[in-house]
């Protein structure tokens, strides 16, 4: 397979070219324009940011995608899916709360705000997948499903169980319903140490599933209940809530690809990321810490393997930013996600994503 193009510019603005700008004119350099959006129903998915959390992505990014889109012609709408744990994205109105507070709403980027999966996160689509080794029918958000175009605009990051949150994890574990979710967790369960634990309950009472019990001012998980979400990883203020040890997160990162296949196979899509305010966890937290490295840029292509990595290598060519997370846990693995959460493996949705034809790790950048 040759390698993909990714095209990309960087953060510097001009006068005459500031950041939105910038954006538009990467688009219509990286072929956009090429994709035939002429009455077509188009699904920009993205992540609205769950309350409390300041490092997702503005609103004003989304409305340069959406104003193109419909300059071609297109229907163009900003979605996502139902989360699996506690918050302000568990059903589809609080969802759409949580979207408008954070400027997601049609005031702001000029189209309408759709929950995927609907109101309770059970409105889904059974895709099979080309190719598959671990989904047998992806469960896949109805809208999502019944656009004609899809096109993922992510906010680069990383993550606490995928390694770094991407184009993939964009598109495939938020697209999934609630039961797809669960579905792409479940080989994924975090225990608790026990010896560091303070018996403050925030992960009990993060759970969605009352999988957690406090017992002598100790957590316990029960696997025969938790559905392995993560949320209770980034909660415990004394990390002593740890992923699996074992080959689970790697499974999760093969049911991510392969949920991302079943977003993208079959119809037009296109992908958008944003390499900025770079937080060391997924924007599903209520808070964020301080960005981990600089800002880098703005990526797009058709591939969102190629994509993905090569926002990956971007990153980890970056250098520390001082008082994060990265320099509190310093470089022992040499890779920027990694030192932050070493039970991670990033790598091996994407080396999944080439095996099963999502994409391929070789690209080629072209600067904008």
């Amino acid at each position: 397979m040759n390698p993909s193009p990714v095209y990309f510019t960087d953060m510097h603005t001009t006068g005459e070219m500031n950041l939105l700008q910038k954006l538009d004119r990467l688009m219509k350099k990286s072929g956009f324009d090429t994709i035939d959006f002429d009455k077509k129903y188009t699904a920009i998915k993205l992540h609205f940011g769950e309350p409390g959390n300041l490092a997702f992505l503005r609103p004003n990014y989304a409305k340069v995608v959406a104003d193109y889109v419909k300059r071609l012609g297109g229907k163009p709408f900003v979605t996502d899916c139902a989360t699996l744990y506690v918050g302000g994205r568990k059903n589809a109105l609080d969802h759409l709360d949580s979207a408008y507070a954070n400027g997601y709403n049609p005031f702001q980027t000029g189209v309408h705000t759709i929950i995927a999966d609907g109101l309770k996160g059970t409105d889904e689509t059974l895709v099979k997948v080309d190719g598959a080794e671990y989904i047998t029918q992806a469960k896949i958000g109805t809208a999502i499903m019944d656009a004609d175009v899809i096109i993922s605009l992510t906010h680069f990051k990383g993550h606490e169980l995928a390694g770094f949150g991407g184009a993939l994890k964009n598109l495939g574990m938020g697209s999934g319903s609630r039961a797809g979710k669960m579905e792409m967790h479940s080989a994924g369960k975090p225990y608790v140490e026990q010896m560091l634990c303070i018996g403050c309950a925030k992960c009990a009472n993060n759970c969605a599933h009352d999988a957690i019990q406090i017992t002598d001012r100790k957590a316990f998980i029960d696997h025969d209940i938790c559905v392995g979400c993560g949320r209770c990883i980034g909660v415990c203020p004394v990390d002593a809530v740890k992923p699996g040890r074992d080959e689970a997160n790697d499974i999760l990162n093969f049911k991510i690809a392969e949920y991302t296949k079943a977003v993208v196979q079959g119809r037009p899509n296109f992908h958008i990321s944003l390499v900025v305010d770079v937080s060391p966890f997924c924007d599903c937290h209520s808070e964020n810490d301080i960005p981990i490295v600089p800002d880098v840029g703005m990526y797009a292509s058709f591939d969102p393997v190629a994509l993905d990595r090569a926002c990956a290598d971007a990153v980890n060519r970056q250098p520390t930013i001082a008082g994060s997370l990265l320099q509190k846990h310093g470089h022992e693995h040499g890779d920027h996600f990694t030192d932050v959460s070493p039970e991670t493996n990033w790598i091996s949705a994407l080396e999944h994503g080439q095996k099963i034809g999502l994409g391929t790790m070789d690209y080629t950048l072209i600067e904008v």
